[in-house]
């Protein structure tokens, strides 16, 4: 049985002087996957753009472009969808493969290597560093599975890494939050993945939304829920019957994605999924930014 959501993620930027142009990109629209299925999805910009188009970037993600030449001192994105989730499962057989035989790398001819060698690779925001790769190296002892070894390098990172707001900034590195300790679901995701990508492995940054739970006798509070972010970790298929598994794990919550997770991007790290980024053209000197997320359980009908 899958769960049902009717999720809306709304960003809101105010301004005191007039932008005359606005150009941004989102990934904001939940990616079609076999577990996942994306009943309707629409995204609006307030003021009305003047061009507004989906595409599909080069890892299958849905990109929505637009831009606002209209003077506007306010600019509101708004994203909603339809979306039933199920519970991933996996291969066993293919996570319960020595670590070092799920290397892309080094392993190539291995079937859908060439797929995951993209995420086996540094990228601007994930650095692999010889103190990640230390870190990472308990987890990863020789002949471990690499279901196994992911597992633990999850339930380390959320065992002695402390969950704080205030501890590191959107453009923290991977040496910072080593440093500190401490983080956010963004710098566990790039925790994590430099820690396998510093031994070979293929990891990726996924960007979606999580649903809570209120407190025991508390109401949902509408627009509570905020952005989520995991990694999913390669491992080669036994029999090269399929391009292998990713197995996708939450550090911040220490658990495998389940069905309560919806997944709208994933690439290299979060400058790959940003929800929304872009250009202004303005004489402003301040401004504000706004998010707003609801992901809302459908209950079925009778």
């Amino acid at each position: 049985m899958s769960a049902r959501y009717v999720v809306t993620h709304r960003t809101t930027y105010s301004y005191d002087e007039d932008v005359t142009d606005s150009l941004g990109i989102a990934h904001l629209v939940p990616r079609s996957l076999p577990w996942q299925e994306v009943g309707s999805a629409t995204v609006t910009v307030d003021p009305a753009p003047g061009d507004l188009a989906h595409d599909t970037d080069h890892y299958g993600n849905t990109a929505t472009y637009f831009q606002v030449t209209r003077g506007h001192r306010r600019l509101e994105i708004t994203a909603s969808s339809e979306v039933a989730v199920t519970a991933p499962s996996y291969d066993e057989a293919a996570l319960g493969a020595p670590w070092e035989q799920a290397r892309p790398l080094v392993v190539p001819r291995v079937p859908g290597a060439w797929r995951a060698t993209d995420f086996a690779l540094g990228s601007d925001q994930v650095e692999r560093t010889a103190e990640a790769h230390a870190y990472a190296a308990q987890s990863l002892r020789p002949g471990r599975a690499v279901g196994e070894a992911a597992r633990d390098l999850m339930h380390r990172i959320h065992a002695d890494f402390e969950y704080d707001q205030k501890a590191t900034t959107v453009t923290s590195t991977v040496p910072e939050i080593l440093a500190k300790r401490a983080g956010v679901c963004q710098d566990f995701a790039h925790l994590t993945i430099a820690c396998l990508r510093s031994h070979g492995l293929a990891a990726r940054y996924v960007s979606g939304y999580l649903s809570t739970d209120p407190p025991p006798g508390k109401e949902r509070v509408v627009g509570a829920d905020a952005s989520h972010a995991w990694v999913a970790v390669w491992a080669p298929a036994p029999d090269g019957a399929s391009d292998g598994e990713w197995l996708a794990l939450d550090p911040t919550n220490d658990q495998p994605a389940n069905d309560r997770y919806v997944t709208v991007a994933w690439g290299r790290d979060y400058g790959d999924v940003t929800p929304v980024k872009g250009v202004i053209f303005t004489e402003a000197k301040r401004s504000t930014l706004r998010v707003s997320v609801d992901v809302a359980p459908v209950t079925p009908s009778s």
